[in-house]
């Protein structure tokens, strides 16, 4: 009777071990696919970087046009008291807070994207202390605020890849003290290229990352015309595709990323991709499709560059979709 008696003894640990497992795993499970789950629900959306013009109304139209996030570029360096002191001005907070109570008001996941990227990248070293500082005020200000509030560290770091991974490491860690369970954005470098996410050192054991990748490939083609790129300023007329520059080279391109996100277990987010509007609309509207669709059958969620400028598909005034690469975007 003893030996029985233990033996059912026995049954009951190793079943309530395997139940506890199961339960531990079922947890860690939950904590892996937070980011996948959540970058499923980013799904499609477009890129505001003029939010100083926009108001509630602008969101309501987003959202019923059928996107699912706004990617909010910030420019907080020009926003501090002053350049000893780095605490943020009220009216920062102001016009942010307006920007993100409206996405969430009608259902859309803001991301709050570090956008200055020139200035980090012309003196990283001597930015890191205002950096860090706003960081710190940033991820304080929102602490408590719903768990759809995404932070992105820094956009396009055009830095070399030790430099990078040292420097949004510390901003990182900043972040995690206040915000233990918020989702965070980090992005390769130099122009979040899909080439560099090889580069891309990122902690082990926080699942709770999206990693974001740009993509504007080719880019004489995309940026063809740009006044700010005096490489591509006066270059005009190219079309897409070409025998030169095939549809083959962009699923290529993307499959690289896919590749790395498989192997590496990360959500992909494609935070920037479009064509300036000096390129001729018909081969605007085929590649901003084209690579969509693609972004779209790899489960990535994505954000258009952007809502209304010189890659815009809106206009403000006359509160208008351009139709074409609006379709593009968001099929019927």
């Amino acid at each position: 009777m003893k030996s029985l008696f233990q033996n059912k003894i026995f049954k009951v640990v190793v079943v309530a071990f395997l139940i506890n497992n199961t339960i531990l795993q079922a947890q860690i499970d939950s904590i892996n696919n937070a980011a996948f789950e959540l970058n499923k629900r980013l799904n499609r959306g477009i890129n505001i970087p003029n939010i100083e013009n926009m108001n509630a109304n602008h969101y309501r139209i987003i959202k019923e046009a059928g996107f699912n996030n706004v990617r909010i570029p910030i420019a907080p360096f020009k926003e501090t008291l002053s350049e000893t002191d780095f605490t943020l001005k009220p009216s920062f907070f102001d016009m942010l807070d307006e920007a993100v109570n409206n996405a969430l008001a009608n259902n859309l996941i803001p991301i709050i994207d570090f956008h200055q990227h020139h200035v980090i990248q012309n003196d990283p070293l001597g930015v890191a202390p205002a950096f860090y500082a706003i960081w710190q005020q940033i991820a304080e200000h929102y602490k408590d605020a719903p768990s759809e509030i995404l932070f992105e560290i820094a956009n396009e770091p055009n830095v070399a890849p030790d430099l990078w991974n040292d420097f949004y490491k510390m901003a990182y860690r900043i972040i995690r003290k206040s915000n233990p369970n918020r989702t965070i954005l980090i992005g390769t470098i130099y122009g979040n290229q899909i080439k560099y996410l090889k580069d891309l050192e990122l902690p082990e054991a926080d699942r709770n990352i999206i990693v974001t990748i740009h993509y504007y490939e080719p880019i004489d083609f995309t940026h063809q015309g740009a006044e700010w790129n005096p490489k591509r300023k006066d270059i005009s007329g190219i079309e897409w595709p070409t025998e030169s520059m095939p549809e083959q080279t962009v699923i290529d391109d993307l499959k690289i990323a896919q590749d790395w996100s498989i192997a590496h277990k990360r959500p992909l987010h494609l935070g920037e991709f479009g064509v300036y509007n000096k390129t001729e609309m018909a081969f605007r509207i085929k590649w901003t499709s084209y690579v969509a669709r693609l972004a779209d059958s790899l489960g990535w969620s994505w954000s258009y560059w952007e809502l209304n400028q010189g890659f815009g598909i809106y206009n403000l005034k006359t509160n208008e979709w351009n139709e074409g690469l609006y379709r593009a975007l968001i099929p019927k």
